[in-house]
């Protein structure tokens, strides 16, 4: 049984951790607020691009276009873009992307295929390393960023163009987690490489357009500007979604010190009430043998 010295230290304990999660979440909700609407300033942008890119590629013969939206031919060879959070303390945020990606490369690799990982976070590298250390081909670390901006994506899209121009992956997938609200962060899986543009938008493109210069001339300039819009939305969602995460995390763990403390001080009491009362006795049966 612990002494009370042990007991209050433990209660001295858990109240400078409460302080700390709190502190955290409120650091996390004043983040949230502004990566929430970076976030949703990035979506229409990012679908108008896809929406620009399909009505260019319904004039385009897809076997004869870009490699970079007819592909190679092949499907052998994958690359995994894991995009997680540098730091950790935001509830199943990183494991569940590293587990929609951990599943996914299980699945290819079941299917003969070779799967290739470029890990954008060092906590979807931790994870993910255990199981895939041979697989993974490089980690980008953003731990030194302040603020994501399309400078960090377009450095991102240039490795894979340079991978892909080199032959080493025949598709690209990134994985990310998209901002929904606070509590709810949706795990998303999305191909890059080869485009895949939207059918209702290529179906409701119209044919009459004339282009100067030509369609494939235009998907060649905005193919890989369209891969580093794609990461840089991929990257803001990562943020926000991490942040909501972080936020709802640390506020259960605020909540969880508190009950620890309750618990700790009745158990403080009950043991101080009991010596009391012992040392009480002890003092009365003394008296009464005098």
């Amino acid at each position: 049984m612990p002494s009370l010295k042990e007991l209050k230290n433990r209660i001295a304990s858990v109240k400078a951790t409460q302080k700390i999660t709190k502190a955290m979440q409120m650091v996390a909700a004043a983040k949230l607020r502004r990566a929430q609407a970076a976030a949703e300033a990035a979506r229409p942008y990012a679908e108008r691009m896809n929406a620009v890119l399909a009505n260019v590629a319904t004039g385009v013969n897809t076997d004869d276009g870009p490699r970079l939206l007819a592909g190679t031919g092949s499907d052998q060879t994958h690359l995994l873009v894991v995009c997680t959070a540098e730091r950790g303390l935001c509830g199943a945020f990183n494991s569940s992307i590293s587990r929609l990606a951990r599943d996914h490369a299980l699945r290819l690799q079941r299917e003969g295929k070779t799967v290739k990982i470029l890990c954008v976070g060092k906590k979807g590298y931790d994870i993910l390393r255990r199981q895939f250390q041979t697989e993974i081909i490089e980690l980008v670390e953003l731990r030194t960023v302040k603020q994501i901006g399309f400078a960090n994506a377009d450095a991102i899209g240039r490795k894979l163009l340079k991978l892909y121009e080199d032959g080493q992956f025949d598709v690209a997938t990134l994985f990310f987690a998209k901002f929904r609200s606070v509590i709810q962060q949706i795990p998303t899986a999305q191909q890059v490489i080869p485009a895949q543009l939207p059918a209702e938008e290529a179906g409701a493109a119209l044919s009459n357009y004339e282009y100067e210069p030509s369609e494939a001339a235009i998907l060649e300039d905005l193919l890989p500007r369209n891969i580093s819009v794609q990461i840089l939305g991929a990257l803001l969602e990562n943020v926000a979604s991490e942040m909501g995460a972080k936020m709802s995390a640390m506020d259960s763990a605020t909540r969880n010190a508190g009950e620890m403390i309750k618990k700790y001080t009745l158990r403080y009491n009950r043991t101080r009430q009991a010596m009391i009362t012992k040392e009480l006795i002890e003092i009365i049966s003394g008296a009464e043998a005098l």
